[in-house]
């Protein structure tokens, strides 16, 4: 898989800064106005893109009372898909608008297809990337189909074994798609930090010789930030105005301010993690004045020898390395010393 992708005028690579993704989900509540207002804060989180989901009711589903069509426990507990999809979809006729509206902004919007005619209806309007749902790793013909246009391809991986992944990497390949990112996820909503398994990351990278990022389902910034620490290139999360409006996805949403707050913490890390070196920045070498080294501590006399008494390993660093302690220990001076100079090779004899 190739290590560098661009979405719209933006590069995603090994050393690039983390691309940040913004799901909005359901979190529109029906309303385009608070979709619009939802890309408008977020213009100036630091946010990359922004990312709707593109399917009904009836492209994701049917509707069905069966026992497996029905949602027992956690936040949709008595829904049927049916029934939760009706509310969580975001409508088609909205799309083409929020997409410019959010270029207009400078940020991207992309989306994630759950049928056939959802990625096509996703080419009609020219969205530059596809980001496959963790419940569609395994829909073969949709991949087929997302593969062959060419653009980036983001796939989570919430629900997936190895073998789901490997064959999804290889349905790309075999379309000539090798522009694909995997992304880390759990699919649990809100996710318990305990079944994220962030060691993967790197265990995913080298496995199959792509980029990783994280799709993050938990609450709070520190689950993303051990991602970015352990290799992630692209984030997601989702984001709402405030979880207390409510909404299908609000539990496990981050507030507009918790997300900008994430996006700086990223940062900092980002800057924080540096590069694979063991060659000291300015900074240290600066600091390195200040460490340890030989100095005159008793006034002496020319001729007269060094001792415990009259030289010691000290603060700062301006004297011999004290490696050489015991060396010059016994030898004398060769001119008279103040205490407080710095010890050099010149004064001894």
């Amino acid at each position: 898989m190739k290590k560098e992708i661009h979405i719209d005028n933006r590069m995603i690579s090994e050393t690039s800064p983390v691309y940040v993704i913004a799901e909005m989900s359901a979190n529109h509540l029906m309303s385009f106005d608070r979709a619009k207002e939802i890309i408008y804060r977020l213009k100036d989180s630091g946010t990359d893109a922004v990312k709707l989901q593109t399917y009904t009711a009836d492209t994701i589903t049917i509707d069905c009372n069966n026992p497996e069509f029905q949602i027992h426990g956690g936040l949709w507990d008595g829904e049927t898909l049916y029934s939760l999809y009706q509310k969580a979809y975001t409508p088609w006729e909205w799309q083409e608008d929020l997409v410019k509206y959010a270029n207009s902004l400078g940020l991207s919007c992309f989306s994630s297809p759950f049928d056939l005619t959802a990625v096509d209806f996703m080419c009609e309007i020219n969205m530059p990337a596809f980001k496959v749902a963790s419940y569609e790793i395994n829909d073969i013909p949709m991949l087929q189909r997302i593969a062959r246009t060419g653009k980036p391809v983001i796939i989570s991986t919430g629900t997936a074994y190895l073998e789901d992944i490997e064959r999804a990497l290889a349905v790309c390949k075999e379309e000539g798609n090798e522009n694909v990112v995997l992304l880390k996820c759990t699919s649990a909503y809100p996710c318990p930090y305990g079944d994220m398994n962030l060691k993967a990351i790197p265990l995913m990278k080298n496995t199959f010789d792509c980029m990783v990022g994280l799709s993050d389902h938990t609450l709070g910034s520190e689950v993303a930030l051990g991602a970015v620490a352990l290799g992630a290139k692209i984030i997601e999360k989702h984001v709402t105005i405030k979880r207390e409006d409510g909404g299908p996805d609000a539990a496990f949403s981050m507030e507009i301010e918790e997300f900008t707050d994430m996006i700086r913490q990223i940062r900092n890390l980002e800057d924080a993690l540096g590069k694979t070196t063991f060659e000291l920045t300015d900074n240290q070498k600066g600091a390195r004045n200040g460490t340890r080294s030989l100095y005159v501590v008793k006034d002496m006399k020319k001729g007269e020898k060094f001792t415990p008494d009259n030289i010691k390993s000290i603060r700062p660093g301006k004297g011999l390395h004290t490696m050489y302690y015991d060396k010059i220990l016994g030898s004398t001076a060769r001119t008279d010393l103040k205490k407080g100079t710095p010890l050099s090779w010149n004064m001894v004899e």
